[in-house]
């Protein structure tokens, strides 16, 4: 098994930090890619003009305050890396965008929840380890 693309996917917490540092020194130790994948929440459809902009601006605006810090990770570690910003419940869209972008595995942090705490809680961990199409490396 080759591993040459990894999806890095990121919330901005401690343990996406700790799951970046893993997908770094991996990616330059096998000589790999990563794509850094950002999901925020949808955007609202009920507010009208300019009601709309201001919200889709304001979340668009966290996204990319959330990625920063892992952009300047990359930036310093020299791992080529692209970043992407989706909207849509990560649990699903990061599934969907390895399949897509044909990532050989994705990096996540995990906020260390039990097993039955993760499963009742529908944690994005658990269901991207149910729908991934390629292995899962969850990080604590």
């Amino acid at each position: 098994m080759e591993i040459k693309k990894s999806l890095l996917a990121v919330d901005g917490s401690v343990h996406s930090m700790k799951a970046a540092e893993y997908a770094v020194d991996v990616s330059q130790l096998i000589q790999g890619e990563i794509l850094l994948l950002h999901c925020h929440r949808p955007f609202p459809i009920s507010p009208g003009e300019p009601y709309f902009e201001m919200a889709a601006a304001g979340i668009q605006d966290n996204a990319h305050r959330i990625l920063d810090p892992f952009i300047a990770l990359l930036n310093q570690s020299g791992v080529p890396f692209s970043e992407e910003i989706k909207e849509g419940r990560a649990g699903d869209v990061i599934s969907k965008v390895a399949d897509i972008e044909g990532c050989d595995v994705i990096v996540m942090g995990s906020r260390g929840r039990s097993e039955l705490k993760g499963l009742v809680l529908g944690s994005v961990t658990h269901r991207v380890l149910r729908t991934a199409p390629c292995p899962v490396l969850v990080i604590r």
